[in-house]
């Protein structure tokens, strides 16, 4: 095997000759394996950046495979100066160790910054309280975010704190072995006790703001709902992810015609409830820990806001 190497400068050449027992394996797990301070992801990137040269020749093959005494030339570059605000932002921390933590978004918070929302993130706050020690793989932007959930949705997140944890959670979110419950008020009376709904989710060529089911040129999306108590007029679902689409369960939905409460961009732009949101909380969240193999499993409650248009729903009931 390669010998271990510690990555002392990450602003540097690196030269590389692949030894005779990884002839045929991929290269970026050759390079991963013989530098420490590289994980496989960002070796992927450095491909793309035409930073990886295979016997003097540009290799942008993510896949390539090496042959024994290949010389590789490794450019690793500066890393850039993270320009993201650290805020002291309140967090709810529901779980905590040195590779992984669980926090329970508020609905309003944004996950990490974009145009239009430079501040007042997620990513902001997690900055002010653990500074570097969060995954780097998703870049200055999006430090130790693993997944996200939307602005209005409240709910349970996994932030990863070195790329070993982010690498092993986007595995398991990769498998579809990530265990995700939401909570949901959907619109009308849903009559089955239970479903699947499976539609591709791309964007939507009526409204480019939107996403929806689509017949061509969409990403694989399955979503399993059951019912837990009917109003009548609304019902409260817990959907499952078993894929993890931008608007996967508001689009799901709506696409069978059951829109979220709350949700003005895919369902009624108006209620008479008082939900200012989409009515979804990621409310239960597991996965195997990234060091111990161990099965972890958290469960939050829905927030006040989520409750109270719960208790009014009940009223109006009975």
């Amino acid at each position: 095997m390669a010998e271990n190497k510690e990555l002392s400068n990450p602003a540097e050449i690196l030269e590389f000759t692949v030894p005779e027992e990884m002839d045929g394996v991929r290269l970026d797990k050759v390079l991963a394996d013989a530098y420490e301070g590289l994980s496989r992801s960002y070796i992927q990137k450095l491909f793309e950046q035409d930073c990886i040269l295979v016997e003097g020749e540009v290799c942008r093959s993510k896949k390539y495979c090496a042959a024994a005494a290949d010389q590789v030339r490794i450019t690793v570059p500066q890393p850039r100066r993270l320009s993201v605000a650290a805020e002291k932002i309140p967090l709810e921390i529901v779980y905590e160790d040195p590779s992984v933590l669980v926090v329970n978004k508020p609905a309003g918070m944004v996950v990490h910054p974009a145009p239009g929302s430079p501040s007042g993130t997620l990513v902001n706050a997690l900055l002010y309280a653990y500074g570097d020690a969060l995954s780097s793989i998703n870049g200055v932007l999006r430090p130790g975010i693993v997944h996200r959930i939307d602005k209005d949705t409240s709910g349970l997140l996994m932030i990863a704190r070195n790329d070993h944890a982010h690498e092993s959670l986007s595995r398991q979110l990769a498998d579809h072995s990530i265990t995700r419950k939401y909570l949901a008020i959907v619109q009308d009376n849903i009559r089955e006790d239970e479903g699947t709904i499976e539609g591709a989710i791309g964007r939507d060529p009526r409204n480019r703001l939107r996403n929806a089911v689509v017949a061509e040129g969409g990403k694989p999306a399955v979503t399993h709902y059951r019912v837990l108590e009917r109003f009548g007029t609304h019902t409260l679902i817990e959907a499952v992810l078993e894929t993890g689409r931008t608007h996967q369960i508001r689009v799901h939905m709506a696409h069978i015609r059951h829109p979220l409460l709350g949700d003005t961009l895919y369902g009624r732009k108006a209620n008479s409830l008082g939900a200012a949101r989409q009515m979804l909380h990621a409310g239960v969240l597991g996965f195997v820990h990234p060091d111990t193999s161990e099965y972890m499993e958290f469960e939050a409650e829905p927030p006040e806001d989520f409750r109270q248009v719960l208790e009014r729903l009940r009223r109006r009931q009975g």
